[in-house]
């Protein structure tokens, strides 16, 4: 494949504080990067470098000539009063395309992304849709290569798969920043760490996630084995040296020398070695009582729109419910609705008595004008713990903070170190429930499986909201799928939801075209006798079915040239889905062919 991006010895530092040294890396035609590491790595800055939207203080990014290249950022803001619509036609018109193409690839790149109403403004869109947007944005100019910074934040499961799909199929090559990781090991033909425990700074595997856990594994067995064999070879080589050689002589100056370079690097190997991570621990309160929150015939909707529907459940301790389904169906309503943020339109919710409840808000609202000293701890500054007193110091410190953060503003944090400050904020307080919407987002992946097994250890009850589908499948002793219609179906696990709406697309899209009838002047030559009777009868006529299958393609597709379809956005969803039926002919037409022929020899 030919090379698209090629980074050269790429370094960059904020203050004395570097955040990778001397990184390159390349991207041909096609490939698809999954680019990971710990928070503060500076994987959005490396990716933002490679968009050339920053510069790097070292080394050098050469784009290949012609090459067209997009950008998706982390956070998806666009300009107040401005339409679905516009924003595609003023991707449009930056790209260059011809005038004459704009008005079906505005109409396909919309529809295709699950867009209905075109005319909707764009920056009061939910963070999912507006995410989606951002990336048909960068699709419609047709790009060879695509960034994108964490684009499965915000998108529900319905978004994601739609996300893993485009890209699976996609022409284009890209590199995507994500924590997600079933969406890396769904997408990925190749995956870069960026670490300092790596001798250069990255670890780079050929294969998607689980292939790189596999090496990563590989390596950091290696490279225990090899600082084992250097620490006892240092002890040997200091013990030597404390007893005074005469350094006058040349191999006894050789070997302090070389003693020197293997304590420099035992001494890098050491460095690199030292990781850290976030010690998540929610507490448990000691209550007894088995049931926490019933639910009887619980109704709630907004206008005529129903979200629940009599829906009953019991829960208890020792349960973690998942909660499923797309952007607007009713998860953080039900969660605000266990809280008693909201009240029932009907039904009944019955807490036990004196229950608490800790409830992480996806919003994950700061006060901007606090220093994280204040953030996490209002009061004083020592925080209560289990029982035992800590120094802010000490508590920062296990949410990978430094003492020289505590002063600055929370303003100044990232996504994934506000997520750390709340979850440092509700592990102080002792719960019977946990609810938890939308924990993951910015969250590295080491801080994932610490938070996991937290949630693992808690003995109380959890409702977890998450488009971790990993995670979904870790924590969740019961999962509920709402359908945004007031429906609730109950599942064992995040799988078994997955397949059952797999299962109900399969049933809902099914159907059996009967083919055309061949014309006798257009039929193949007879075949050799390898065949059977309804093979050869299938062979002599698959070409002009393939013909008039392609012919099928083409007049769907010019449907997308008609205006009054494209301003239509039911006719141009019923539009796209005849065109994906009709190459879905067409492609299954070609395999039966080949197969014929295999068959012929």
């Amino acid at each position: 494949m030919a090379l698209l991006l090629n980074a050269q010895g790429l370094s960059k530092s904020y203050g004395a504080v570097p955040l990778f040294r001397n990184i390159s890396l390349n991207v041909s035609e096609r490939d698809r990067l999954g680019l990971i590491g710990p928070n503060g790595s500076g994987k959005s800055t490396l990716l933002e470098i490679l968009a050339g939207g920053r510069e790097p203080d070292e080394g050098e990014v050469a784009l290949r000539k012609n090459t067209r290249l997009a950008y998706v950022a982390q956070v998806s803001d666009f300009v107040a009063g401005e339409t679905v619509r516009a924003v595609i036609r003023r991707a449009l018109e930056r790209a260059r395309v011809p005038e004459s193409e704009r008005p079906a690839r505005e109409a396909e790149t919309l529809g295709r992304a699950g867009f209905t109403d075109f005319e909707a403004e764009a920056a009061k869109l939910s963070g999912g849709w507006r995410k989606r947007l951002a990336i048909a944005e960068a699709l419609v100019a047709d790009p060879d290569l695509l960034l994108l910074d964490e684009p499965t934040n915000h998108l529900d499961l319905a978004g994601i798969d739609w996300l893993e799909k485009l890209l699976k199929t996609a022409s284009f090559a890209c590199v995507v920043v994500s924590h997600d990781r079933y969406f890396l090991e769904n997408v990925t033909t190749e995956m870069v760490e960026l670490n300092r425990v790596y001798p250069e700074g990255l670890l780079w595997v050929r294969g998607n996630y689980s292939t790189f856990l596999e090496a990563k594994d590989e390596f950091l067995l290696a490279q225990a084995k090899r600082q084992e064999a250097l620490e006892n070879r240092v002890r040997t080589e200091i013990a030597w040296l404390r007893r005074g050689p005469k350094a006058r002589a040349t191999k006894a100056k050789a070997r302090i020398d070389n003693a020197q370079e293997l304590i420099a690097e035992l001494n890098d190997l050491n460095a690199r070695s030292r990781t850290a991570s976030a010690d998540i621990d929610f507490t448990a309160s000691d209550r007894k009582t088995k049931r926490l929150i019933e639910l009887k015939d619980v109704t709630y909707g907004f206008g005529d729109r129903p979200v629940l529907n009599d829906l009953s459940f019991v829960l208890t301790a020792g349960v973690r419910l998942g909660l499923v389904g797309p952007n607007g169906s009713g998860k953080t309503t039900l969660l605000r609705l266990l809280r008693g943020e909201l009240e029932p339109q009907s039904g009944e919710i019955n807490p036990a008595a004196s229950l608490r409840t800790v409830y992480f808000d996806q919003n994950r609202p700061l006060d901007e004008n606090l220093t994280l000293r204040r953030a996490l701890a209002p009061d004083s500054d020592s925080v209560v713990y289990q029982d035992r007193t800590m120094h802010v110091a000490s508590w920062a410190s296990r949410f990978l903070f430094t003492n020289e953060q505590l002063n600055q503003p929370v303003s100044r944090l990232s996504g994934g170190e506000r997520a750390r400050v709340l979850i440092a904020k509700l592990m102080l307080e002792p719960a019977d429930v946990l609810l938890l919407d939308e924990p993951t987002n910015d969250l590295d992946i080491p801080t994932l499986e610490i938070l996991e097994e937290s949630l693992l250890e808690f003995r109380g009850a959890l409702v977890l909201v998450t488009h971790d589908r990993y995670m979904l499948d870790r924590v969740s002793t019961l999962v509920l799928g709402l359908d945004g219609q007031g429906s609730a179906e109950r599942f064992a696990d995040y799988s078994q939801w997955e397949t059952w709406q797999a299962e109900r697309k399969a049933t809902a899209g099914r159907s059996t075209p009967r083919s055309p009838e061949p014309r006798p002047e257009n039929r193949a030559a007879a075949p050799k006798k390898k065949l059977s009777y309804l093979d050869n009868r299938d062979f002599e006529t698959i070409e002009t079915r393939i013909t008039e299958a392609e012919q099928k393609v083409a007049e769907k597709r010019a449907l997308l040239e008609d205006i009054e379809v494209t301003r239509d956005p039911q006719r141009l969803q019923e539009a796209l889905r005849e065109i994906d039926e009709a190459q879905a002919g067409v492609d299954a037409l070609y395999a039966r062919w080949a197969e014929l022929e295999a068959k012929i020899g």
